[in-house]
């Protein structure tokens, strides 16, 4: 069976960047910052591209942000996405509520103008935020199972089969289609853009959903970063005559009695 498939990803500071804040703490200080499609969300996209070419259909995107968040719009279309939605902002950050209420009014438009999503997917949580609620909130405002920390998903009978890994191996959740799943990184490996993908990606048409939901009930005080810890290394020695201090050490730590 083809599937239609969504995939609703953000826009975020590239991983192992050093992170500034703004003199008025409200905000990140993004004039030195390179931005990337949140990891765990990349995860999402490339298992949605991958379903849809072992079964058919297709993929489409959605991200909420300022106009420079086209770019991972347009990664996405480089790796095999198939259509791409944008939900403009100002450039600040919105509250989890209102950044759910307006991706569900996105989906649900999209769905009353072609078909309905088989599946939507999320990252487990974003990389800046790290909030593991916008996911919930769309697939609750819905009314459609959802479950997080996914690390593996196939098409079974009327739904989605979804694995979701625990210490003593896997939880197996047999969802029904449609259905809503936040995906974790390490369900698979990204694919690099092919240059083929990066000239398509150019072309891609992006649509604009002007969707200005109100604002929750959660409200930011400040972000505050904490000051830097530096750490030293000591060398206790190259050779047999650094065991003495090892020795010490461990029993300070109370490794050797």
């Amino acid at each position: 069976m083809a599937l239609n498939i969504a995939v609703c990803v953000k826009r975020v500071p590239a991983p192992g960047a050093k992170i500034n804040v703004t003199a008025d703490e409200q905000s990140v200080d993004a004039a030195h910052l390179g931005f990337t499609t949140s990891p765990h969300e990349e995860c999402a996209v490339e298992a949605a591209v991958q379903l849809t070419e072992e079964h058919g259909g297709e993929v489409t995107v959605l991200t909420l942000g300022p106009g420079e968040a086209e770019e991972q719009l347009r990664y996405a279309a480089s790796v095999g996405a198939h259509h791409f939605t944008l939900i403009p902002t100002d450039g600040t950050a919105w509250d989890p509520q209102r950044t759910a209420a307006a991706l569900t009014q996105a989906i649900t438009n999209s769905e009353a103008a072609g078909s309905p999503f088989d599946l939507v997917l999320f990252g487990n949580e974003s990389a800046d935020s790290g909030g593991f609620q916008v996911g919930v909130r769309v697939a609750h405002a819905l009314g459609r199972p959802m479950v997080n920390g996914i690390k593996g998903i196939d098409v079974a009978d009327n739904g989605f089969t979804a694995r979701r890994e625990i210490d003593a191996g896997f939880e197996v959740y047999e969802v029904p289609s449609p259905a809503v799943l936040g995906v974790k990184e390490g369900i698979n490996l990204p694919r690099y853009p092919t240059m083929k993908g990066r000239l398509a990606s150019k072309k891609a048409v992006v649509d604009t959903a002007e969707i200005d939901a109100a604002a929750g009930g959660q409200g930011k005080v400040r972000l505050h970063r904490p000051a830097e810890q530096a750490s030293t290394t000591e060398v206790l020695g190259d050779s047999v005559e650094a065991v003495g201090a090892v020795v010490d050490i461990l029993e300070e730590l109370g490794v050797l009695s």
